[in-house]
């Protein structure tokens, strides 16, 4: 299955590419510049392509990013600290950003003769985002084989839309994955804040994994107390 992968930078689309480089015809990345305000992310996606030996293109969609504000992603909001099911990180939402990207992502890949488009949304997504969520990825396909009816068959492959980020890095450490090399933290400072709710799922996720986190956070204690009022499951 000839595939692109979306690849932001982050643990979970870096972990993606190599999922796919490993089990199916990796064709290229692509990442998209909406404006983020952790735009380092890129640095890492553009990384991990040269590790896996093929294309990086990043599409700038900074003019469409302009016009969908209020995010603290985009906009001079602050990052909340704490738990990524808060009813505060509601606040990191980019409206419609994933069908965006993917619909952009499936004419490239129809234009390029690609099999599929890999994306790497997840179960701890489902909480705040709802172009994450299983119903979203099922209609997104099924509008997409009308959008490109009798031109080409482009196939939305989303492996991790039903696990959780532990087991994301369970597979990405089957992957050989450097996470080390991967970039989650929301506020693009020089190291992961260890606060935000991404930075707290990254570090609860590998926890949760029983897999040893590479990852530098200027606050490595704080995730332990935002979970606390929270439940997860061991990956065994």
């Amino acid at each position: 299955m000839k595939t692109i992968v979306i690849c932001s930078g982050g643990l979970d689309s870096v972990s993606l590419a190599h999922k796919v480089a490993a089990e199916h015809e990796l064709v290229g990345l692509l990442s998209f510049d909406y404006g983020q305000r952790h735009r380092k992310e890129l640095d890492f996606a553009a990384a991990c392509a040269e590790r896996l030996g093929v294309s990086h293109e990043i599409i700038d969609i900074r003019e469409i990013g302009r016009h969908l504000s209020g995010s603290a992603l985009t906009d001079d909001v602050d990052v909340p600290d704490g738990h990524y099911a808060e009813e505060s990180m509601k606040v990191t939402v980019v409206p419609n950003r994933n069908a965006i990207m993917l619909a952009i992502a499936f004419g490239v890949a129809a234009a390029r003769k690609a099999d599929a488009v890999a994306t790497a949304v997840h179960g701890g997504d489902h909480f705040i985002y709802p172009d994450c969520r299983p119903g979203f990825i099922d209609t997104f396909q099924t509008m997409q084989s009308h959008a490109l009816e009798g031109y080409a068959d482009v196939t939305l492959y989303a492996p991790y839309v039903n696990v959780s980020k532990a087991e994301i890095v369970a597979d990405g450490a089957r992957n050989r994955t450097p996470f080390a090399e991967t970039w989650s933290c929301y506020k693009g400072g020089a190291r992961h804040c260890g606060r935000c709710g991404t930075c707290v799922e990254r570090r609860e996720a590998f926890h949760l994994a029983g897999v040893e986190d590479p990852t530098e956070y200027d606050d490595p204690d704080f995730w332990a107390s935002a979970t606390g009022a929270f439940s997860a499951k061991e990956v065994k």
